[in-house]
Parts: structure tokens; C-alpha cells; sequence
């Protein structure tokens, strides 16, 4: 039995419908959900629900919101997927709206709310049972599917249920710690070995085996990132996770030809979470640097600009949109995503988050608080002291900020001291 199979022997089975029900469950969806929606059909099917999917029922020349609504009001239950797409969206609102009103209408009719994406949830729609799959977007699986499921049933999870979600829930928690103090130490190998654990946890969703991947390549062990992210990919096909790691570990070795490929593919997939978008666009700003040809740098801007309007929460990539244009001269542009950044993160260290912590310290860097931006990197490196990976990365980039902001000598020497005496 493999880790989906044990997680829907516990499931509740079809049917929800009742009298003038066409339907047991109606998806509700933008487009660039669909892979993890289509995921969640197969389960529902294999479990003999009759889901309503808009490409397997509607007609093509069908009168598309009037049809979807006559749909809807004959579902016993509504699923509402939330991604980035939907963050800035009127659609979804509407679609909630939708739901509330049949609900009101119809007390038989439960819906749930689920997060496909790292995206905050506005306030009307996090007051609903909403479950989070951001960890998940290859599709549902694990003690969260089995919430969605019961949930549209209006059950809660069962004693069995209940025991194995809090076992594997455990073993998540402690594995994750474990990477964590191996990542502390600097110990390849003990990643290594982790990445071979074979019980539930770990096989059940590549959650764990991106941990893995993510701290090898944070401390420069990029080689055995990629032997771990080739068996999570064979294990995981559908995963996005998996394939934006391998294309950051590539991106990382100075190979930017095959990131650029990894990630274009992802991207031109309809991939646009800021993760996929961001990593993208850092293979555009590698081959600005290899070529010195400034179109690729302004493509590298603009994606970073792209993914910061998509999810204006996102400081990884509003960061990056101002130091790349500083590296443009665009000093205009610069401090408008400076100062959006900075209402975000502030300008304070953030203990125990070394991104976080280093993206403050750039961010004065870009706005020529020399001193300051000295204090963070030399708080971002004592936070993760064996992130060696990490650490040339943010260096780098401080240096070509600093050729385009002409410190002074002294005040460069400051910035280059926070990084230690590693070249």
C-alpha cells in the first residue's frame, strides 16, 4: 500500500448528494491551479464522488458564469481554491459570495476554503474552515486531505484519523528539527541520510525531502542537493517544489543555461508564484553578468517586479526588483521598492531568520545607511554560521551594490568585514 492509499483507507466515501443533487463536490478555481486541482479530482473520483470540473463538464460554447452557477446550486459541497492568482482577483470574492449565498439558501450545502500557495488569506475568506496545501502544490495528500474531506462531509477527523495525522504531524515536527541542527552543524551527511528515511512522513509528500535539499544548498553542498532532488522528482513527478530547488541548486553551481531552462519551463507552465518567478528571474541577472549585455539585466529586473506586484507581501522579490535597479542605474525605481520592502520587514535583525535579517541589511545598504547595513550582515552571518552558500550569495550581491553606490573606502571595508575573513 503506498502513502496516498493508507491516508484514503481512512477517508470518507462518496455519496454527498441529495435529492436534485447532480454533483457531490463543485471546484471552484483560477487557471493556474488547475495541475493541483485535476490532482484533487483523481482523488475524489477514486473515492467515487461526482465532482463538478468546469474542462470535463462545460461545452465549449457554453454561456460560462450563467452555466457555472446552475452547477453550483446543484452541489451538495463547494471546494474554493486560493492562490496568488486569486490574491488581487474580484473572481474570487465573487465565487465566496457565491458560496455564502447557497449556503444561507441551502443548510445542507458546506464548502471549505483551501490555500495552494504561501499567499495570506484576506479576512473574509480566513473567517471559513480553510485548510493549507502550500506545502502540497503538487496535490492534496496526507492528514490535510483527510481534513478537506471530512470537512465537506461536516465530520470531524475520526479516532483513527486522529492518531495517525498526530504521528506523522510528530515525526514532520522532529524531522524538521533534525534538519534543522544538521543544517546548524554543517553536516552534509547526516542530510544525506536523513533524505533516505522511509516511513510515512517522508514518503507521504516531498515536504521533508525539500528541507533536505533547501539546507545542502544553503551550505554550498550543491551536488548532493541535486542527488536528493533527482529522487524526490522520481518519487514526486507532478512536485513544483522539487523542480524550482534543482533549478536554484543549478542557478547556485553558475550553471544559469540549465536553471534558466528548469525554471523558464515552470514558468511558460503557468507558474508564477513569486518562489518560481524569483529564481527565474535571478538565471536572467546570471546571464546579465556572464554577457554584460544589459537587456538581460532589465529582464531580470522586470520578472523580480512582476512577482513582487503579484504578491506585495513577498520581500524576496521586492528586494531584489530595487538592487536590480541600482545595477541599472535606476535609482528612482530603487527606492520606490525599497521603501515598499522596508513598510514589510522594517529595519531591525530578525533573530533566527538569516534571509530575512540580510534582506534588512541590503536594504540599508541600498539606501546608503553604510553603518547600519554592516550591523545586519554581521548579525545575518552570526545567525547561520555554516550557510557558506548563503553567505557568498548576499556578499556578491553587496559587492555589485556597493560599485554602483560608490561608498567610501572605509565604509566598504565595514560591509566586506561583516562576511568574516571567507573570500
Amino acid at each position: 500500500m503506498n502513502s496516498l492509499d493508507q491516508w484514503l483507507a481512512l477517508a470518507p466515501r462518496a455519496p454527498l448528494r441529495g435529492g436534485g443533487d447532480e454533483w457531490d463536490v463543485f471546484l471552484s478555481y483560477r487557471s493556474l491551479s488547475r495541475p493541483w486541482v485535476l490532482a484533487f479530482y483523481d482523488v475524489l473520483r477514486q473515492l467515487d464522488y461526482q465532482p463538478f470540473l468546469d474542462q470535463y463538464v462545460l461545452s465549449a460554447d457554453a454561456r460560462l458564469s450563467a452555466t457555472l452557477q446552475q452547477h453550483l446550486q446543484r452541489s451538495a459541497s463547494g471546494v474554493l481554491i486560493w492562490s496568488a492568482g486569486s490574491e488581487d482577483s474580484e473572481w474570487c470574492q465573487k465565487e465566496l459570495t457565491a458560496f455564502e449565498q447557497l449556503a444561507s439558501a441551502k443548510a445542507s450545502f458546506r464548502y471549505v476554503v483551501v490555500k495552494v500557495d504561501a499567499v495570506e488569506l484576506p479576512l473574509f475568506a480566513s473567517q471559513k474552515l480553510w485548510i493549507d496545501f502550500s506545502s502540497a502544490r503538487e496535490g492534496p495528500c496526507g492528514s490535510n486531505l483527510l481534513r478537506l474531506l471530512f470537512g465537506i462531509h461536516g465530520k470531524p477527523l475520526p479516532p483513527e484519523a486522529v492518531g495517525l495525522a498526530a504521528e506523522v504531524d510528530e515525526e514532520t515536527t522532529r524531522a524538521i528539527a533534525k534538519i534543522a541542527a544538521a543544517k546548524e552543524a554543517g553536516n552534509a551527511e547526516d542530510l544525506v541520510t536523513l533524505a533516505g528515511t522511509e516511513t510515512l512522513a517522508w514518503q507521504a509528500s516531498p515536504l521533508l525531502g525539500c528541507k533536505v535539499a533547501e539546507a545542502l544548498i544553503s551550505m554550498k553542498a550543491t551536488v548532493k542537493a541535486s542527488e536528493v532532488l533527482k529522487t524526490l522528482q522520481s518519487s514526486f513527478p507532478k512536485s513544483i517544489r522539487p523542480k524550482q530547488l534543482e533549478g536554484l541548486a543549478l542557478a547556485r553551481k553558475g550553471d544559469w543555461r540549465k536553471a534558466q531552462a528548469v525554471l523558464g519551463e515552470l514558468y511558460f507552465l503557468g507558474e508564477r508564484d513569486p518562489e518560481t518567478v524569483g529564481i527565474y528571474a535571478r538565471t536572467w541577472r546570471d546571464r546579465y553578468f556572464e554577457t554584460k549585455d544589459p537587456l538581460y539585466l532589465r529582464k531580470a529586473r522586470d520578472l523580480y517586479a512582476e512577482a513582487f506586484k503579484g504578491a506585495p507581501r513577498d520581500y524576496y522579490t521586492g528586494i531584489n526588483a530595487a538592487a536590480n535597479s541600482v545595477l541599472l542605474g535606476d535609482l528612482v525605481a530603487a527606492k520606490f521598492y525599497a521603501e515598499a520592502v522596508e513598510k514589510i520587514v522594517g529595519n531591525q535583525s530578525k533573530p533566527g531568520d538569516y534571509w530575512l535579517t540580510a534582506t534588512i541589511a541590503e536594504l540599508q545598504l541600498i539606501r546608503q545607511n553604510y553603518a547600519k547595513a554592516s550591523e545586519l550582515y554581521q548579525a545575518a552571518v552570526a545567525i547561520s554560521p555554516e550557510a557558506k552558500g548563503d553567505h557568498d550569495s548576499t556578499r556578491s550581491q553587496a559587492r555589485r551594490l556597493m560599485d554602483n553606490l560608490q561608498p567610501s573606502p572605509q565604509e566598504r571595508e565595514a560591509i566586506e568585514r561583516a562576511f568574516g575573513s571567507r573570500n
